[in-house]
């Protein structure tokens, strides 16, 4: 089930709402907290029921892992089941995501034939895996108090951030499921959360969506060559539409959660103007990158073993983060690019050079911009197609071809204004959070709801999923 889409706002959302808050008034408290999990269950089965299982499975152990964990046994056996989950949840990720991948390299490295499975990646695997990783390895540190078996259900598929973000921590879900001023309607939270969910609807289906004809067009796979006008208008609207698509997804996520009064961490803090790659991951999917660095880095020695170990360590966690996006080789490469990228930075830094603001951003936002085009291809030699046309010529047209592919021409102009105003806004205007969070009168926010909401209703026809779905 979307967010962007009829039966979620009109049916799903108004439902699991008024049954959570009327069983909670009528004092069915942990009635309220199974209804909030059934329907979350549902919203993930509604794509596919065979999905169904897995996470059920995948919940069940874990939080008995979790439970052992919370024991007073002794050092060595905890380290044993520790091991046992960690293995589970990295074993279930791998076997869903990247057996084929596996497969077919060791294929064509040995020139064997084995039988590849074309397995069907469950959605949110890679996001429900971490949430149950971090709760593992906290519940080794004893960082965590087991929670309740619904409370931890919740904190596991609590359908705002599912199958998509952002990636929540135990310390920071778990308690806000367990205070019970959280039973009741707070209409502070409620005008906030369809405040930035508005927003993030806009940011889908006005913005996300329109500039989705240019990228779709280049990456069509009809194309052997693009000039350069048509090449760069193919990166940079990818870029825009990752953007506003994954932000518009967390922002509803984040609005809705506040709807239920559980406030979900920020992921976004305008990205684009980062002045390097290392400030670049502060603000582009927050909590990846907090997860990363709390469950991967500081175990390997984050940067506390010498200057090569630390660069060592940066570029794991960016192969890491490369191949957690996706099974295939132009994913590895981005990620393994950016952690180039973040070591550069830190000897740049470390020998005392800063560069001019305006000049760090440019040169920041043009590579992002460029290692895009990996991350949306489908292959090596359509990305190495693309990005050679970024360079190789000065043709500034766009061909019959290329044309051809995109709506017509009237749509094409609002779709190129809406590229304009998604490039200004990012660079300029503040994040939806901060929207959020701003002290705007009332009725200003009113209006902005409406507004953008009843725009955002006209376009819900042309229904597509969040691009962060395929990861």
């Amino acid at each position: 089930m979307l967010f962007n889409s009829f039966v979620f706002i009109f049916v799903f959302l108004p439902l699991c709402f008024t049954l959570y808050y009327g069983l909670n008034k009528l004092g069915y408290f942990q009635t309220a907290k199974g209804v909030l999990v059934v329907f979350s269950l549902y919203f993930y089965a509604y794509f596919n029921t065979s999905y169904l299982p897995i996470i059920v499975a995948s919940i069940i152990v874990n939080y008995l892992i979790g439970r052992i964990l919370s024991k007073d046994y002794s050092k060595a056996k905890r380290k044993v089941f520790l091991f046992i989950g960690v293995a589970f949840n990295v074993g279930l990720l791998g076997y869903f995501k990247y057996y084929d991948f596996f497969i077919s390299n060791l294929n064509i490295v040995f020139q064997t034939n084995y039988t590849l499975k074309y397995i069907l990646l469950p959605l949110g695997i890679s996001f429900f895996t971490f949430q149950q990783l971090a709760y593992i390895v906290d519940n080794y540190k004893r960082a965590v108090v087991i929670p309740h078996f619904l409370d931890y259900c919740n904190f596991v598929t609590f359908f705002p951030q599912l199958i998509a973000g952002p990636i929540v921590l135990p310390e920071e879900i778990l308690p806000q499921f367990e205070n019970p001023k959280n039973r009741h309607i707070c209409y502070k939270n409620l005008f906030d959360g369809l405040y930035i969910f508005s927003i993030g609807l806009a940011k889908k289906v006005i913005v996300a969506d329109s500039i989705a004809v240019f990228v779709n067009a280049g990456f069509s796979g009809v194309f052997d060559h693009l000039s350069m006008a048509e090449a760069w208008l193919v990166s940079l609207s990818y870029t825009f539409q990752l953007y506003f698509d994954f932000s518009g997804y967390c922002d509803m996520a984040i609005g809705i959660g506040r709807m239920f009064n559980i406030k979900l961490p920020q992921n976004f803090n305008s990205p684009y103007i980062s002045q390097n790659f290392q400030e670049f991951w502060k603000r582009w999917h927050m909590t990846l990158n907090r997860f990363l660095t709390q469950y991967l880095y500081f175990p390997l020695g984050g940067s506390r073993k010498g200057e090569f170990r630390t660069y060592l360590n940066t570029l794991i966690v960016f192969f890491v983060s490369g191949l957690w996006h996706g099974a295939g080789w132009t994913f590895i490469l981005w990620g393994c690019a950016h952690g180039i990228g973040v070591v550069i930075n830190r000897i740049w830094r470390k020998a005392g050079y800063v560069m001019p603001k305006l000049m760090a951003i440019f040169i920041t936002f043009f590579f992002v911009n460029i290692l895009w085009v990996l991350f949306r291809a489908h292959n090596m030699d359509q990305a190495q197609m693309i990005i050679r046309s970024m360079f190789d010529n000065f043709d500034l047209t766009l061909s019959p071809e290329f044309r051809s592919r995109l709506w017509s021409i009237f749509p094409n102009r609002v779709n190129f204004v809406l590229l304009l105003i998604a490039i200004a806004f990012s660079f300029f205007g503040p994040t939806a959070y901060q929207y959020m969070t701003e002290k705007k009168n009332y009725v200003a926010k009113s209006i902005i709801i409406i507004v953008l909401f009843v725009a955002s209703i006209f376009l819900l026809s042309r229904i597509s999923t969040f691009l962060y779905f395929n990861f």
